[in-house]
Parts: structure tokens; sequence; C-alpha cells
């Protein structure tokens, strides 16, 4: 985690920063090249068409919120970054790497870039929070001093440090989704994918893993996929922000005259296709009638 004196090299400020230097900054290689783009993908199951030409980028730092009912693609977008399901056609790349036709072997360095959080948390229910969270590092063969570090400053992230050594039967749903976090933050992924991760968790738990999300994107500068059927969610995601204060605790800010998020945005599927791209306001502000009824839960 980014203390204040870190976090503060963070932010740009455009009025203290000459053109020059903004320019350079936006075309830095690394910030330019999207972390995953999808080009033109059409995926059909028999006659049941899954994915129908779809189309969008996820920029460095950048969330992308995917809406959407049951069954209507959302997940079947993370499959396919995994690599887990192939497409019809269209293009998918990682860090600007074609990773439509990859075979499993080729797959492997591709996912270790990746963190995954699963809906219900997926521990070994048969393992510690401890041996949970260290899973993939063992089986890397790492040093176990090097391991009980990261293990105990992921589970620091999430706020489940006194939590290291109970079984998963021993937590609530929300802390097993924190330690699926924990998990999947292991090795520092550059991008991080949540499908459906506060689902049937009460509202304040929902907003403690959205928060933990907040905290990738602005003080780890994470690139991430939060699939999601929740309003509350777009609106946690897309309206507030994450900073460090003087005394280097993490505190949560709405947006407004300080700050306008840019690096969170929404899109809508319906039949295979995306009905809708852009900000948390321009969602709610649209005349689409579908939409206005989702957004009311009447979908």
């Amino acid at each position: 985690m980014l203390n204040s004196e870190e976090f503060d090299k963070t932010l740009v400020i455009e009025e203290d920063l000459e053109p020059t230097d903004l320019e350079d900054a936006v075309d830095e290689p690394n910030r330019v090249l999207p972390a995953i783009e999808f080009r033109d993908v059409y995926l059909s199951f028999d006659d049941n068409t899954i994915l129908n030409g779809i189309s969008f980028t996820v920029r460095r730092g950048e969330t992308k919120l995917i809406l959407g009912r049951s069954g209507g693609g959302k997940s079947t977008i993370i499959r396919l970054i995994l690599g887990l399901l192939k497409p019809d056609s269209g293009q998918i790349l990682i860090d600007g790497e074609d990773v439509t036709v990859y075979d499993e072997r080729e797959m492997m360095p591709v996912r270790q870039k990746i963190g995954m959080v699963f809906q219900e948390g997926a521990l070994f229910d048969s393992l510690s929070v401890y041996e949970n969270v260290a899973y993939r590092l063992i089986e890397q063969g790492l040093d176990s001093d090097e391991i009980d570090m990261e293990v105990r400053r992921m589970l620091q992230f999430v706020d489940l440090e006194e939590a290291i050594d109970k079984m998963p039967i021993e937590l609530s749903g929300g802390m097993r989704r924190r330690v699926g976090i924990a998990r999947a933050l292991i090795g520092d992924p550059e991008i991080v994918l949540f499908d459906e991760p506060t689902a049937g968790l009460d509202p304040p738990t929902a907003r403690t893993i959205c928060e933990l999300a907040i905290k990738l994107r602005d003080l780890q500068d994470v690139s991430s996929i939060f699939v999601t059927h929740e309003m509350n969610n777009v609106q946690y995601l897309s309206s507030e922000y994450a900073t460090v204060n003087e005394d280097g605790q993490v505190v949560f800010e709405k947006e407004g005259e300080k700050l306008c998020l840019i690096n969170t945005e929404v899109i809508m599927l319906r039949d295979g296709k995306i009905i809708f791209s852009g900000s948390d306001e321009q969602l709610r502000n649209t005349a689409d009638p579908y939409i206005q009824k989702f957004i009311h839960g009447k979908t």
C-alpha cells in the first residue's frame, strides 16, 4: 500500500504542469497501451449468441463496470480474458498481446498478470486463511519467509490480519470474499477481474468489497473489470475515490469540485451487444427504457 508521500506523487494537477509535461505523461507507452482490449468479438453456443460483436478497452488504472441481466454474457467476458473460452471471431488483447489463439502453455504467463475474484470467494475449505492466500506462492516454491511477508501484506490490505489462522468455515460471507481478494492480489497483478463479488452480501459488507476495489484502482493503479448487476456497486465505484491522509490512513472521498473521476466507466450488455458505454451520470440520464428499468430493478 502506498504511504501518503508516495500517493502524492501519483496525483497530477494540471495547473502545476507545463503542457509538455502533460504530453509526455499521455504519450508514455505503458500508459497508452490498454490493459485489456476486445475487438469485434463474437461467441455463440449452438444457436445461442452470447456475444455479438463486442468491442471495448480497459485503460491503465481504469475500472470497467459491466452491467447486464443474468445470462447476458458478463461472466463470459471474464472467461474469454482468462483463455478458458475462445471466441468464434474477433481479437482479445492483454497488454497489447493478442491472446485469442493462445494455448494453455502460452496463456500461463498471461494469467500470472491477472488476479481473479470469484463470486463466492472459492476458498479451499480444508486450508486455513494463511494457506489459501499463500497457495500460489507455495506452488511456485518461494521461500517461506517471503511467502509469510506477502501473505501478511495482502491480509493487511483487506483488513483481515486477525483471521490469518482461521478456517474458511469460521468466516462470514464477506470475510470469505475479502480472503478471496487477498489471494487474487498475491504477486501484485496488473489486472484484477471481479465476477459478481458482492452477490448475496448485505449492503455494508458489499460496500467494503467495493472499497477494496477502489483502493486497488486509486492506490495501486490496477486495471480491473467489475461484473455486477447491482446499481449500489455502480454508485460506490463511480462516485468515490481513495486517498491517503497525513497520518497514512486510507480515506474515501466523494467526487466533486476537488476531483472528477475519469478512471471508471460503465458498459451495459443486452442480447450479446453493448447498448451503453459511458459514465454513471450518462447511464442514469439515458432515455433508453430498458436501461431505466434495469436501473430501477425492473428487469
